[in-house]
């Protein structure tokens, strides 16, 4: 059945037509309605118009405006249409919501439920401790990742390194020692054996392994307190390095399992290990020749999360790295291009407390360098700890001693390498 068009109703019952300048004052008013429905925001739950769109707003516009203007709207509606934005999203949270996904809460492999009430409040990740993992190891965490508020994923990290770094070997398989992978494999067969070892972790519920490292040392003794690689080091060779630590990174990545890539920007050479005491790396002239590229290389090859050591940089200034906005900010976001998670070693470490920071203030200083996550170790207080350093984080916000958009920052990058998109 016919009916009669929009614009033939409309000739018969519009009023007389009106002089040149009342017809475009009238067309513009109509215009700035159009537009006003057209910018409605993603999060009131008003369907957006589209150019293709069966809505009244939409379907007016081409009766009321000339033909020549509908480029008018087209910015209008990229705009409506890209608005929505975990950034955006992101804005309209509590400032210890936010400060709470920056957190990693240390657990023990064996008790991972302890972690239920830090998880329940926001905690972006866990991180496990122990050297023996328990068989249902996948359905406990299954149980821990259903009380993350909006169900929007949870960071289960472990140290899966190989040699004597491993966590939960008796489940996944071992792996040799880093320094004899460099040595007796070729970065083929690196990547072949790792993604064996990711797909089992990936089936246990962990999906990123705070590895490779990348570290150029060489040095052939076990790590130890004045030592903190040794034979977790592939090689002292800077490209030997290089490929073995892709191969580890894409083997993790094959396997399902998000790589971490470390010690930015590297510990080869250190004075100590940062874990018991100050400890400082070669300088940077030095270490943008031998240390560098292994990290360089990893970023090339789309390196997801990189954790930045608690060595002093001689160089780039005398807090450790980790806390330090020139080796975060300016070298690996600014110069290196660097655009995913950083993460810190963890901030329990004796050289934090040495250069004059508690685990919260560190927590601050470190986010306000740059820097998207925060690990401390598992201790008999890790509840009051979380706490801590939750409120350290979220005064310092409203102190102005952290810029909320900084925070903001780097809990998208939390939910980034996890592919959440909050308006999705």
């Amino acid at each position: 059945m016919n009916h009669p068009s929009y614009r033939d109703r409309r000739r018969a019952t519009a009023p007389p037509r009106l002089p040149g300048r009342a017809r475009n004052a009238r067309r513009l008013s109509a215009a700035a309605a159009v537009a006003a429905m057209l910018l409605v925001g993603c999060d009131t739950g008003t369907p957006k118009a589209s150019p293709h769109s069966s809505g009244p707003g939409v379907s007016l516009a081409p009766s009321v405006t000339p033909s020549h203007s509908r480029s008018t709207f087209a910015p209008a509606l990229t705009t409506a249409a890209t608005a929505c934005t975990n950034s955006s999203k992101l804005a309209g949270w509590s400032n210890r919501r936010l400060a709470m996904l920056t957190i990693a809460v240390p657990v023990s492999e064996t008790s991972v439920s302890d972690a239920t009430s830090e998880v329940s409040a926001g905690a972006g990740g866990v991180l496990l401790f122990g050297s023996k993992a328990p068989s249902d190891l996948g359905s406990r965490l299954t149980t821990l990742k259903s009380h993350v508020p909006g169900h929007l994923g949870l960071l289960v990290m472990t140290d899966e390194e190989g040699g004597g770094i491993q966590r939960m070997a008796n489940l996944v398989g071992s792996l040799p020692w880093p320094a004899y992978m460099g040595a007796h494999w070729t970065p083929a067969q690196i990547q072949q054996n790792v993604t064996k070892v990711a797909k089992k972790m990936a089936a246990a519920q962990v999906n990123m392994d705070l590895a490779p490292v990348v570290d150029v040392d060489g040095r052939n003794v076990a790590p130890s307190h004045t030592n903190p690689d040794g034979w977790r080091s592939f090689s002292g060779n800077t490209s030997v390095v290089s490929k073995a630590g892709v191969a580890y990174m894409n083997g993790l990545r094959a396997g399902g399992v998000i790589p971490v890539v470390k010690h930015f920007p590297g510990l080869g050479g250190s004075t100590y290990n940062s874990d018991f005491g100050p400890a400082r790396t070669l300088p940077w002239s030095t270490l943008q020749k031998v240390g560098i590229p292994p990290f360089t290389a990893a970023i090339k090859a789309g390196a997801p999360a990189i954790m930045v050591s608690n060595n002093i940089v001689p160089g780039l200034g005398t807090n450790p790295a980790s806390l330090s906005p020139t080796a975060i900010s300016s070298e690996l976001r600014g110069k290196m291009g660097f655009k995913g998670l950083v993460v810190t070693d963890s901030l329990s470490a004796k050289a934090i407390s040495a250069a004059g920071f508690s685990v919260p203030a560190a927590a601050v200083q470190a986010l306000r360098s740059g820097a998207d996550m925060v690990l401390f170790d598992l201790g008999s207080n890790v509840s009051s700890q979380t706490s801590s350093i939750a409120t350290a984080i979220t005064n310092a916000v409203t102190g102005g001693h952290l810029s909320r958009s900084r925070l903001i920052d780097a809990a998208g990058h939390v939910l980034a390498v996890r592919h959440v998109n909050l308006c999705s």
